[in-house]
């Protein structure tokens, strides 16, 4: 028994000694208990010899620094065009920003694909497996040890007994377990990766073909005087002979000639056979001539309108000309309902003084160095308008009271219809013509309107076109005196007309004594209505493209203006001399009015002294959002302007033969935003809602009726 406790007291002695050991640890590490100070260093101020010595007051005072985020080195000479004033302008806000340091890091998620992918590069998924075992025995050599020192096992501690026994009475010590230490391997902090890859050189191959050369015919002849003087016989027969047919009266026989004779002469010609090919390699070569109109067109929008609210401005793009149309006048312009790119103008003189032949050209924006088609005529041409069905038909107005009807199908140079004195020609020139819908035996017919009073309906049969009288410009307050005494009443003198977009048998038409009349088809002896609208002529009455009461007037008094057509029923006091809507000053006289297809409050004017105007009735009821000098050139009068029905631009004529194609800034052309996710509305709900924008707007501005 003394002998097996003499080693239990050794195992109480070690672990005696261990616990003073610790307690020594840490009095080592905190320092001596009894002097806690003397470790401490002490603190002295120091005072700068040119210090200001201030009172309690002026210590307290408070000194205010604001400070702002303005960059003193930023220019504050920056300019940039200015379109609309045609000139450089000083930027009033300048960029600020100064960026002091900019490093790019390349950090990436431990647990995102790339990083796990680096891992695996690294081996340090296979090292963790590895030192797991080992760790784990070293955890459990710890435990054993634990159990000695608690001296819980009888049997563990004779075996150490017998162990120190054999040390020479050494202290008996624990074998601890070897661990081995596990390195760690440091990462990139910056995460370099070089990544290279080699493409696949395609190898060279060389095509060649060889055709056929052109048939080729050797061809030799002799010739005398005796066949050169046969030769000369035969063409002057023909000379004669096509000179006896051009005198047979009647302009039937003389087109038939005329197509004869050139259809003879272009089987012969060889550039007709490669007419389809050469017209697509100018096509080619315009776009590349033009492709920064065509850049502009298509991209280009003003970035200085999200600066401005209420401000736009007109992008000049193509410019048309013809040699022929130089020194005519542009009489009118009409877009064609089935090709968006094409247009049609007519073009003729204003005075009278200088009347000579006329021309109707086709113009293309894919082409805009030579017209598509042109028709020359004997007199000058004052109005057109397209077939809205059968595009390739274009009825015209001549300055000496004839219409015509004209193909640009048809290989002929003059109209396929036109009306003599024979068959209700007017008596002075026609001012404008528009097609209506086919009659009940589906002839195709349309209207026209002259400066002798008459509005007629043209009927286009298969050879011949008759006519008939649908109402007369009479003034009742007004009449002249002829032979003997008798009163002979007198006609207005019509200007222009225009139809209504769902009642196509209602019309507007206004005339030189400054008057609109609202007629219909079915009365020929009275108007519906009689405004007193201007002073002057009228050169324009236009309804709106959505309101289906509202129209504009436009008129040689400066003045454009706009009106709502009262309902016959409901009797009004005073109906001639009622104000408009609105009426503009635009200081000169206007030559052509327009409403915009996409909105019904915009609409464009043109005056003579060479500015285009659009509003915004939505933005702004008192002045133009754009006011622009279109014309180039000094005492340049604009004569018309059209909207195109697609795309955001509009066309504008002058009188010296141009077309200039403008764009409309994004400003000018604003619609109402739809809601995030909402379906596109149909074509009556945006009808709908075009017509509520403009009777809110009326709203404001109609008379109350008393």
């Amino acid at each position: 028994m003394p002998q097996k406790q003499q080693p239990k007291a050794k195992a109480n002695q070690s672990v005696e000694r261990k616990r003073s050991k610790r307690g020594e640890d840490d009095l080592t590490d905190t320092g001596d208990a009894a002097e806690p100070d003397d470790w401490m260093q002490t603190k002295a101020l120091v005072k700068p010899e040119d210090q200001l010595d201030l009172t309690d007051a002026e210590l307290k005072e408070e000194f205010t620094r604001i400070l702002t985020a303005n960059n003193p080195h930023a220019p504050q000479n920056i300019v940039r065009y200015s379109f609309k004033e045609r000139q450089f302008k000083q930027m009033s806000s300048v960029d600020q920003l100064a960026i002091h340091f900019s490093l790019d890091g390349n950090l990436l998620h431990k647990e995102s694909e790339e990083a796990r992918r680096q891992l695996n590069r690294y081996g340090k998924q296979s090292q963790d497996s590895e030192d797991a075992p080992e760790i784990k025995e070293a955890t459990s050599a710890a435990a054993g040890i634990t159990a000695v020192d608690e001296g819980g096992d009888e049997g563990a501690a004779d075996g150490e007994a017998k162990e120190d026994a054999g040390e020479d009475g050494a202290a008996p010590t624990v074998p601890k377990a070897k661990v081995r230490s596990v390195e760690k391997k440091l990462t990139n902090q910056f995460n370099f990766s070089e990544r290279a890859s080699q493409t696949y050189n395609n190898p060279y191959r060389d095509r060649g073909t060889v055709t056929e050369p052109p048939p080729r015919a050797s061809f030799a002849s002799n010739v005398t005087q005796w066949e050169i003087y046969d030769a000369y016989q035969e063409d002057f027969e023909k000379q004669e002979k096509t000179k006896e047919k051009k005198v047979v009266p009647g302009r039937k026989d003389e087109g038939r000639t005329k197509k004869k004779f050139t259809m003879s002469e272009s089987t012969s010609d060889d550039i007709t056979r490669i007419e389809s090919a050469a017209k697509i390699v100018e096509r080619m070569i315009n776009q590349n001539t033009y492709d920064d109109i065509a850049q502009d067109f298509k991209y280009w929008e003003d970035v200085s309108d999200e600066y401005r609210d209420q401000e736009g401005t007109l992008l000049p793009l193509w410019k048309f000309s013809f040699e022929k149309a130089k020194k005519l006048a542009i009489t009118s312009v009409c877009w064609s309902p089935m090709y968006k790119d094409l247009f049609a103008v007519s073009c003729g003189s204003y005075d009278f003084m200088k009347q000579g032949n006329g021309l109707i050209i086709f113009w293309t924006l894919k082409n805009p160095s030579f017209p598509e088609c042109y028709f020359e005529t004997d007199s000058g041409v004052m109005c057109l308008d397209i077939h809205p069905q059968h595009p390739h038909l274009i009825a015209a107005g001549f300055y000496d009271g004839s219409v015509a009807v004209f193909s640009a199908v048809e290989k002929k140079e003059g109209p396929i219809h036109r009306c003599t004195a024979k068959n209700g020609k007017h008596t002075d020139p026609v001012w404008q013509v528009r097609w209506q819908k086919d009659d009940a035996d589906n002839n195709m017919n349309f209207y026209s309107i002259s400066s002798d009073g008459r509005i007629c309906l043209w009927t286009i049969l298969k050879n011949e076109m008759i006519f008939q009288d649908v109402i007369k410009l009479l003034l009742p307050d007004v009449s002249a005196e002829g032979p003997d005494g008798i009163k002979v009443p007198t006609t207005g003198c019509g200007t222009a007309f225009d139809f209504h977009q769902q009642k196509d048998y209602l019309f507007l038409v206004g005339t030189e004594e400054g008057k609109v009349h609202i007629c219909s088809k079915s009365y020929t002896s009275h108007f519906i209505d009689t405004i007193h609208a201007h002073n002057m002529a009228v050169y324009k009455v236009c309804w709106n493209k959505f309101h289906p009461k509202i129209f504009i007037t436009c008129s040689a008094d400066w003045t454009v203006k706009i009106w709502e057509m009262h309902d016959p029923m409901v009797k009004h006091d005073n109906n001639e001399n009622r104000k408009p809507l609105f009426s503009f000053d635009l200081n000169n006289s206007v030559g052509d009015v327009a409403w915009a297809p996409y909105s019904s409050t915009v609409f464009a004017a043109v005056t003579s002294d060479g500015k285009a105007f659009v509003y915004d009735l939505n933005i702004n009821k008192y002045e133009p959002l754009c006011e622009q000098m279109v014309a180039q050139k000094k005492k340049t009068k604009l004569t018309h302007v059209e909207f195109n029905p697609t795309f955001p631009i509009m066309i504008v004529g002058d009188d010296r033969g141009c077309i200039v194609s403008l764009k409309l800034s994004p400003n000018l052309r604003k619609m109402k935003a739809e809601k995030k996710g909402a379906p596109p509305p149909d074509e009556a709900t945006k009808i709908q809602r075009e017509i509520e924008k403009l009777d809110k707007i009326l709203t404001m501005v109609r008379e109350q009726p008393t």
